[in-house]
């Protein structure tokens, strides 16, 4: 059970979790870094379900934190070109930021325009990861992809998304689904951001004492378009 979802959360001063669980951060590594290691071990199991990656041309549906992260996660493990897809412009200006070869607006361009521009008329991309957790998104991520494709689904659904099947026979799609991550996933998380592969920083947009907790929380309710992470600094 993940704590803070199917049990009690941990923002208080102090609980017990079995070391066998835990990853030592390494010597030099932020607590704030430490904290964006679990969402980016979310993007390490996405993108190890997906196998090799090195070479690959890869979209990314959805560039939220755990979109970016999962398109920063598969340029670092060797993807040859990156392209993230999203309706929201200031994800897209950060996705340029941490690096992200191409980025699309959906709703001002043409997606399927925009993927033959940058991986090539016939290629395309070689696979897609979704990550916006809704209906349009899946249906993009169908819709555009060419035989053979692997989609890999990150995003969780609040509704129950339908899913073409004639298109997936036909053209031969495997839906691969990932869901969260293991204690090898967190290893080489760290390993990502020690090697300088993935950048953090950017995608934590707000920081509140933990006195404030609650206001943490109203501003990711208040403003989604603007938000990434949220930190809650625990210490001094």
């Amino acid at each position: 059970k993940v704590i803070g979802f199917q049990t009690n959360g941990t923002a208080c001063d102090y609980y017990t979790y079995s070391a066998d669980s835990l990853v030592k951060l390494p010597e030099g590594m932020s607590y704030e870094a430490g904290a964006m290691v679990e969402p980016l071990s979310v993007a390490v199991r996405a993108v190890k379900k997906a196998g090799d990656v090195k070479g690959l041309d890869v979209l990314v549906m959805g560039a939220g934190p755990i979109g970016n992260l999962v398109a920063q996660t598969a340029k670092g493990m060797g993807a040859s070109s990156v392209m993230a897809s999203d309706i929201n412009s200031f994800r897209l200006e950060k996705a340029s930021e941490c690096g992200i070869d191409h980025v699309v607006n959906p709703a001002a361009d043409d997606l399927g325009e925009k993927i033959k521009s940058a991986f090539g008329t016939e290629k395309m991309a070689d696979v897609i990861f979704e990550c916006t957790g809704v209906q349009l998104g899946l249906d993009a991520a169908v819709s555009n992809a060419r035989k053979g494709t692997d989609i890999v689904v990150v995003a969780v659904y609040g509704k129950a998304p339908n899913v073409d099947m004639a298109l997936v026979n036909e053209a031969e799609l495997r839906l691969i689904g990932t869901a969260r991550y293991n204690i090898d996933d967190f290893r080489t998380a760290i390993d990502l951001v020690n090697t300088g592969k993935v950048q953090l920083a950017p995608l934590v947009t707000d920081t509140f004492d933990f006195t404030d907790y609650d206001a943490a929380y109203k501003k990711i309710d208040s403003s989604p378009e603007s938000t990434m992470k949220v930190m809650i600094r625990v210490n001094d």
